[in-house]
């Protein structure tokens, strides 16, 4: 990818919408552009890693291996997102990993101490980098109330509902591009594949989804909300 890609991508990125030209140079922030094959690791048995990554095009797995050797899913990052040492802590991941997931990756990456001084020089980038872990960490919280007080029908509502928060939504219905595998969604959402896939075939039978392995279609996106509501 050349320099001025590089430099569209994080134009593009509302954390860096509003930084001038001159400002750019200043930052040096093409110096922190990164790309990732698919499923390359940006760490990996993370307990000293320092850093925190912003994400420009593709999308991130976080995970870790249990006690069986098992991989599992934390939380599959988007376009826009931020991941690593978000609340600016030192070496607190514990053995979370990193892995681009289903393509190529780009990313801005800082460390800590590189981007705790870019904060103090820019307060406007401070409050939008607050607001976005903010958002992100309210987003796990609902899934965390999910996890404690609604069935797996809700639960597996409520996240789909979430997926389609960046997409446009036409008349009822909405399109969203699949990049998830029942297994990961299993994951995110504290429930088994087996039962997960069940549970999505009973959405489909009653015409509140279509999934298929390139997209999932929400043909009435209040139906799916009313769901969510009553459980």
């Amino acid at each position: 990818m050349g320099v001025e890609e590089q430099l569209l991508l994080i134009r593009n990125y509302n954390l860096w919408s509003d930084v001038s030209d001159k400002e750019y140079e200043e930052l040096n922030l093409i110096h922190h552009f990164i790309e990732a094959k698919r499923n390359e690791y940006l760490y990996f048995e993370s307990h000293l890693h320092n850093k925190l990554y912003f994400l420009k095009e593709g999308y991130i797995k976080i995970g870790y291996i249990d006690e069986q050797g098992r991989e599992v899913v934390k939380e599959i990052i988007r376009k826009g997102e931020v991941f690593g040492q978000i609340t600016l802590e030192r070496n607190n991941l514990h053995g979370e990993f990193a892995q681009a997931y289903k393509g190529d990756v780009s990313l801005c990456a800082f460390n800590i101490e590189e981007f705790e001084r870019l904060l103090q020089q820019k307060p406007g980038i401070a409050l939008r980098y607050s607001k976005l872990v903010g958002h992100q960490l309210k987003r796990l919280e609902n899934r965390l109330v999910g996890l404690l007080h609604k069935d797996v029908k809700t639960r597996l509502a409520g996240f789909l509902l979430m997926l389609m928060e960046n997409e446009a939504v036409t008349g009822r219905s909405v399109n969203i591009p699949n990049y998830l595998r029942h297994e990961d969604i299993a994951s995110l959402i504290g429930s088994s594949r087996q039962t997960v896939t069940s549970t999505i075939n009973e959405l489909e039978a009653t015409g509140l989804l279509s999934f298929t392995r390139s997209a999932i279609l929400i043909p009435d996106v209040k139906a799916l909300q009313k769901l969510v509501a009553v459980g």
